[in-house]
């Protein structure tokens, strides 16, 4: 059946011949009770291979949960499904596939990884973290610290900040406020999550996430499509995500729980060296102004044909603007930062903290890249894209929604998911629009809201990074997460559909 066991000793090849045989028994029985057919040969062999990518991301989610470290589950958890699955060579997929990906988003964001952790370092021990959260708890209430974080990551990441900047620049602020509270950390995530990973990511009218620009390629229409629809789902997945979250809030007060027993390696600033307000909060409207700024008016504006040449790799500037515009943004803060505050902080020890802390977010996210990329290189995951084009019939909303949001949990990425499901059904979706005289529009954001539903499973990369960041696990916290990144958007996808079948696109 597959072409991988010539390798094993020839021991172990009966052994697993039968564990196939098995396998395709059970499948060929759930089959036969659900469809009242049976397989021919072949395509057994196909339901094997698609049952390897459910089994290894059923692996990976499973033990991520459990506390594994993602660097080891994701390479494992890739060549489970090589091996099951049919993949010519375990050593090629790892060492040609897994790692090449793995090390071109290392290489494409590490900087920004680098000076992101170096500017929510800088931000802690400058006393800016310490005075913003001050300020948010005298003017809302230090017992609204879930909403004053969910907040601030909203405004930044609308502003356009990556979410990774988010997360680092938003820690530190979270723990101070979390603290003086007495809120448990274990809430930190959740929070954040909400002002980053849902409404300002797809639903938002205008915002400049990636997941909101790509549909814009295929549909003809741009950022700001089917306004009110956006709006209505900005209010619905953050009133929804809000109300789980102050409920975990009100079990835990009720238990006697508060922030807990951590080592945050939040350094602490006396209140009488504290910058004011305005002072902390510069550096944050330096990176959304400067991020705007670059990519909206300097690179259009200069001369960058010289992307063209071989050894630029023969782009155009529209595929890195972005990544050097907030690359600049948050190195103009840091430096920013250092110059304010050179007299108050060991700029060396930040320096080298920030670096530390930036490691593991950036290989955690590379290693899930990494195993995305070889699950998209399987033999079951073209016959699962295969199979999802020859389903092209019906309402375009509803088939569009399914299928990218079936991509993006498999792939663990809104972005790989909205990507893969247009590159394979975006001139069909926009016919279907077109043919049901449907609004394109709406098309968009429906999409777009999709996308954002189903991602955000255990072995998603924000999702890794964050925990990384706050230094939880999947045990701590990932329950929140599920429900305000996933439940809640799904929830929010289905009733805009719903809306918009009565109403139309507005």
């Amino acid at each position: 059946m597959l072409n991988w066991p010539h390798v094993l000793h020839p021991m172990f090849r009966d052994s697993w011949r039968t564990i196939q045989k098995n396998y395709l028994k059970y499948l060929n029985r759930i089959y036969e009770l659900l469809t009242n057919k049976r397989y021919d040969g072949l395509v057994e062999v196909n339901m094997l291979e698609i049952g390897s990518i459910v089994f290894s991301m059923a692996v990976l989610v499973f033990l991520a949960y459990r506390g594994f470290s993602v660097l080891v589950l994701a390479p494992a958890a890739a060549l489970i499904a090589v091996m099951i699955g049919g993949g010519e060579s375990l050593l090629g997929y790892y060492t040609q596939i897994f790692m090449v990906k793995l090390g071109d988003f290392a290489v494409v964001y590490f900087p920004l990884f680098l000076l992101s952790a170096i500017f929510g370092k800088l931000m802690e021990t400058s006393g800016s973290a310490k005075s913003i959260a001050n300020y948010v708890s005298e003017k809302i209430g230090a017992e609204k610290a879930i909403l004053a974080i969910v907040l601030s990551s909203s405004v930044l990441t609308y502003g356009g900040v990556s979410l990774f900047v988010v997360a680092f620049a938003v820690y530190p602020i979270a723990v101070e406020l979390f603290r003086k509270s007495a809120t448990p950390k274990r809430l930190i995530p959740g929070a954040i999550a909400i002002g980053s990973f849902t409404f300002t990511m797809v639903a938002l009218p205008g915002t400049p996430a990636i997941q909101n620009a790509i549909p814009a390629q295929y549909f003809g229409t741009n950022t700001f499509a089917a306004p009110g629809l956006g709006v209505i789902a900005s209010i619905m997945m953050l009133f929804l995500g809000m109300a789980w979250m102050n409920r975990q809030l009100k079990a835990a007060k009720s238990h006697g729980e508060g922030y807990g027993s951590h080592e945050d390696k939040i350094m602490s600033v006396s209140d009488e060296h504290l910058p004011n307000f305005w002072e902390a909060v510069a550096p944050i409207i330096m990176v959304v102004l400067v991020n705007f700024v670059c990519v909206k008016f300097v690179f259009p504006n200069i001369d960058t044909s010289y992307l063209q040449q071989s050894k630029y790799g023969s782009i155009d500037i529209k595929s890195v603007a972005s990544n050097w515009a907030i690359i600049v943004a948050v190195f103009f803060a840091v430096v920013f930062l250092m110059g304010y505050n050179y007299k108050n902080i060991n700029i060396i020890k930040c320096l080298n903290m920030g670096a530390s802390d930036s490691l593991a977010p950036i290989f955690n996210t590379a290693s899930v890249v990494g195993y995305g990329a070889v699950i998209n290189c399987l033999p079951g995951f073209t016959m699962i894209k295969d199979g999802v084009i020859a389903l092209s019939s019906g309402n375009p909303l509803i088939f569009g929604s399914i299928v990218t949001g079936i991509l993006s949990a498999i792939t663990g990425s809104a972005s790989g998911g909205i990507s893969i499901s247009l590159q394979i059904l975006g001139a069909k979706l926009l016919e279907m629009a077109n043919q049901a005289h449907m609004n394109p529009e709406a098309l968009h954001r429906i999409i777009a809201l999709s996308c954002g539903s189903l991602h955000a499973l255990p072995h998603n990369g924000a999702v890794i990074t964050l925990f990384a960041i706050c230094g939880l696990t999947h045990r701590d916290s990932y329950k929140d997460i599920f429900v305000v990144s996933l439940v809640v958007p799904l929830v929010t996808t289905v009733a805009i559909m719903l809306i918009h079948s009565i109403f139309g696109s507005f």
